[in-house]
């Protein structure tokens, strides 16, 4: 079987597209497995495969590298960008559906891709930490000298400390000015510290949000630099929460199983 793929990155956070009109056939785990195979296959953090829907601009599908599925803010852009160059839609801005429900999204004029996130309601404390669901579930440290912290081995400890479903993605968080934080990202499915993750910067600025840090909040992470609005609620929740950076486009090819 041939496969054809595109292989888009976002700050580093990289994707296996697949263009679900041309591509009918389910994959298995083992076939997602193997696709996100950085020696056996293709390499990426994700499979993401874009498909027609009757009442939207199109549907987004991500598979973790483990075959788990969630909302994966990094992967979502850059399959917008995809789907606007593949003619899903003619449109700069498009709503289409994805893991946790609808959403919109806005290609810029300097190509970087503003992606509207649910409304964040379900955060809290926990011990030193920040529980934050934003389509994921994250947990949000801050830490001093960010370069140096032991991301793999603390994350990989903490990644099932959370009684959510599989567990939980860590982020480790500093701040280095004013709305500025550098972070880091264990992620669960991957297990392995990623370049990026766009979930997890939503849920870092939330965190940071709550102790009273202004949106816009700038983030930067190991691939690159990450932008996260949003609006507090008199009820407690977050509104208008957008993840504004860029996507692009690396490679195509085809995949022979």
């Amino acid at each position: 079987m041939n496969l054809q793929f595109v292989k888009y990155q976002a700050t580093g956070n990289d994707f296996i597209i697949i263009d679900g009109r041309s591509f009918k056939s389910e994959f298995s785990v083992e076939d997602i497995s193997l696709l996100c195979h950085r020696r056996f296959g293709i390499g990426s953090d994700g499979l993401i495969i874009v498909k027609e829907h009757p009442q939207y601009d199109f549907e987004i599908v991500f598979f973790n590298p483990d075959g788990s599925q969630s909302l994966c803010g990094n992967g979502t852009r850059a399959a917008v960008k995809f789907a606007r160059k593949h003619g899903f839609t003619e449109n700069e801005k498009v709503n289409f559906l994805a893991f946790d429900g609808l959403h919109d999204a806005e290609i810029l004029t300097n190509g970087e891709v503003r992606l509207h996130m649910s409304d964040v309601v379900d955060y809290r404390n926990v011990a030193e930490d920040v529980y934050v669901y934003t389509g994921s579930p994250h947990l949000v440290r801050f830490v001093n000298q960010i370069e140096d912290f032991p991301v793999v081995q603390t994350g990989s400890k903490l990644r099932y400390d959370w009684p959510e479903k599989g567990g939980t993605n860590v982020n480790f968080i500093e701040k280095t000015g004013e709305s500025r934080l550098s972070i880091r990202t264990y992620e669960r499915g991957v297990e392995n510290e990623t370049y990026s993750c766009g979930t997890g910067a939503t849920a870092a600025a939330i965190a940071a949000g709550l102790t009273d840090m202004k949106s816009p909040v700038k983030l930067k992470t190991l691939g690159g630099l990450l932008e996260v609005e949003f609006e507090s609620d008199p009820h407690g929740s977050f509104k208008n929460v957008f993840l504004i950076g860029p996507a692009e486009e690396v490679f195509s090819g085809v995949f022979r199983f």
